[in-house]
């Protein structure tokens, strides 16, 4: 007999997220049901249980993550029962003008797993064919639950008109920047810094390609900067951190003529002086943002190059990309680490089967 229920970490309210029973989603037509293996918390999913940024109660949250398809429904064609997957969460409306562009980031009338309807904090989820990018035995499930933020990075390098054999800075050595750092080196740059605060992600950054780590905490860090670019910046600045003061740093970092991403987004109001913004003008520097990580046709060759580059051995995730592993049964636990500060120092995963 088919089991009706499932276990799932249940947001009932504000820091109120509990383990416990609730109906076993069915696919659709068009459907799959996918079999939870990881799932990592992400930066926005924070607010949404410890604070009060939840769309609805209750929600299961959860969007970054890898499984096994357990159930197709009638209609799909290019996935089967035992595929290994990845899952993706944006579901555009496809009608809309952004849309029919391709630009599935744009979509205001989109739905989202995880956020707006029920996510991967669970055994189960389902999601449209679409939804499911396969990869193969090579890459492991903790690789597939870091398909979404890598595609995230390799977005953000491709809003800028980027060629290899240049200079690249990448300011936040957390997860997308660690990932930025990889796509700009797979993709010829001559030389990458990456720049935090702490130590351990600038040695990790090193391990994983960067020419240089500069501790920007550090009195006269820009010192180093000119010893490095000949006192010329750098041609492409991504900021992956959100945070104001590295958005006001990549103003200063950038070369004449350079290319500026902000992927990070900010948490708190951002002004710029008279002499910081000035920057733009006198350098002529461009300056875009990035959101998400689709293109046509959807979801886009972001998600077929991550399945490829992990699979080459070229992606790296390195062992401290994760801070700690937490059952789903102890889901509570792993967002009380979130209320000390400082206290998670990378990515936390759930085991929606241990």
């Amino acid at each position: 007999m088919t089991e009706k229920t499932m276990k799932a970490g249940l947001l009932r309210a504000m820091c109120d997220i509990r383990y416990e029973d609730i109906e076993k989603p069915v696919p659709r037509r068009d459907q799959v049901l996918i079999k939870v293996k990881y799932t990592g918390i992400c930066g926005s999913d924070i607010p949404r249980v410890n604070g009060r940024a939840a769309h609805f109660y209750p929600i299961v949250l959860g969007h970054e993550f890898s499984g096994t398809v357990e159930e197709v429904g009638e209609d799909v064609r290019s996935l089967k029962p035992g595929d290994r997957v990845a899952g993706i969460p944006l579901i555009p409306c496809m009608k809309c003008e952004d849309c029919q562009r391709g630009n599935y980031s744009l979509c205001k009338n989109y739905d989202f797993v995880g956020s707006h309807s029920f996510g991967s904090f669970a055994e189960y989820v389902c999601v449209p064919e679409t939804n499911a990018v396969k990869f193969d035995d090579s890459v492991s499930f903790r690789q597939g639950a870091f398909f979404e933020p890598a595609t995230v990075a390799l977005h953000g390098l491709e809003r800028t008109n980027y060629v290899g054999g240049r200079t690249v800075a990448v300011l936040g050595g957390g997860t997308v920047g660690m990932m930025t750092l990889q796509w700009a080196k797979i993709f010829g740059a001559r030389q990458i810094v990456v720049f935090d605060i702490v130590d351990e992600r600038l040695e990790l950054g090193m391990r994983l390609g960067a020419s240089a780590g500069i501790n920007s905490s550090r009195e006269g860090f820009m010192e180093e900067v000119k010893a490095i670019t000949g006192g010329r910046g750098f041609d492409y600045v991504f900021e992956t951190a959100g945070n104001t003061v590295t958005m006001k740093m990549a103003f200063e970092l950038a070369a004449n003529k350079a290319e500026l991403c902000f992927i990070g987004t900010p948490t708190r109001e951002l002004s710029f002086s008279v002499r910081e913004w000035e920057n733009l003008n006198r350098k002529e520097f461009r300056l875009t943002g990035s959101w998400m990580s689709y293109s046509a046709p959807f979801p886009g060759h972001e998600w077929e190059l991550v399945a490829h580059y992990f699979a080459s051995g070229d992606l790296k995730l390195d062992d401290s990309f994760v801070f700690r592993t937490f059952p789903l049964s102890k889901i509570d636990e792993a967002f009380e680490l979130y209320k000390r500060p400082g206290a998670v120092k990378g990515k936390i995963l759930i085991d929606s089967e241990a």
